[in-house]
This record gives structure tokens, C-alpha cells and sequence, in this order.
């Protein structure tokens, strides 16, 4: 059973974007679908090299702090914020595990990385291509799409 579709985009989604301030109810229903097409909304949390709601690998993980936060230290800072003090110390891909609303600005930086423009309304066919872009390469839009169908069952038009 993974996490509840509506609160995860209240009580987490939403409140980490605004903090980052890159809100929008675009951003908002990406990230929760990417979630449920990536684990079910949270009912895997690892496989083999990849880590958290989002299924991000290590490799993503660093590449993200390496290639895009680094770059902007204000916004590494407010990224490394979000995450625990002693933990991601020890073992920071873990952290996407553990730590939704880092998990959650990690996704999106992998996102902003590749300079997608989100569309102004939520587009599932779009935000299926975003997802293979950014996500899984080899993943299926349809598999997107039944994620989409059978995680967020009407979560989305609360937008």
C-alpha cells in the first residue's frame, strides 16, 4: 500500500516546491504522477540502484548535484537543507528513501536540468514524454498512463 495520492501532494509536494519556488499545479501533478508510475506512490521504495517515490538512481542523484545544484550555491543550500544533518552524511542515496521532501526536490531538478517547459495545465500525454525523458528511457508511455489511471483516480483534478 503506498502513500495516500492527495496527501502526498498537500502535506509534501506542494509545500516543497513553494519552498523552492517553483510551484505550479503543473509541477505539482507531474511530480505525483511521476511517483505513481515510478513506485506506486511509495509502495517500493528501492530496487537494485535506485531510490525513494521518484526511483531515482545514484547516478541521477549525484549527477544532479554535480551538474546542475552545484552550479548555484543558494539554491544547493536550499536544496541540502531539506535533508537530514547526519544521514545524507553517511549515505546520501539513501536520503531519497527516507526524506520525501528531498526526494521531491531532487525530482524536480532532474526535471528543471533538462530545461523542460511544463505546459500550463496539467497534460498527461506530455507529462508521459517528460517522464521517459527525465525518468526511465525505456519506459512505456502506456505504463505511464496506467499509473496515472490506477494511482491518482481523480487526486489530479483538485488542481
Amino acid at each position: 500500500m503506498g502513500i495516500d495520492a492527495s496527501q502526498l501532494r498537500q502535506l509534501v509536494i506542494a509545500p516543497t516546491l513553494h519552498h523552492l519556488q517553483r510551484h505550479s499545479a503543473s509541477a505539482e501533478a507531474l511530480l505525483l504522477a511521476v511517483a505513481a508510475c515510478q513506485s506506486g506512490l511509495g509502495c517500493q521504495l528501492a530496487d537494485s540502484n535506485c531510490y525513494g517515490i521518484f526511483q531515482i538512481s545514484a547516478d541521477q542523484h549525484q549527477s544532479c548535484w554535480d551538474s546542475y545544484l552545484a552550479a548555484d550555491p543558494c539554491l544547493a543550500s536550499q536544496v541540502r537543507g531539506l535533508a537530514s544533518q547526519h544521514a545524507f552524511l553517511q549515505d546520501p542515496h539513501l536520503e531519497l528513501a527516507v526524506n520525501l521532501r528531498y526526494a521531491t526536490a531532487i525530482a524536480w531538478f532532474l526535471i528543471e536540468a533538462q530545461h523542460i517547459e511544463l505546459p500550463a495545465t496539467p497534460d498527461i500525454q506530455r507529462f508521459a514524454r517528460i517522464w521517459q525523458q527525465v525518468f526511465n528511457p525505456a519506459g512505456l508511455s502506456g505504463d505511464f498512463l496506467q499509473a496515472w489511471h490506477n494511482c491518482l483516480d481523480g487526486s489530479l483534478q483538485a488542481a
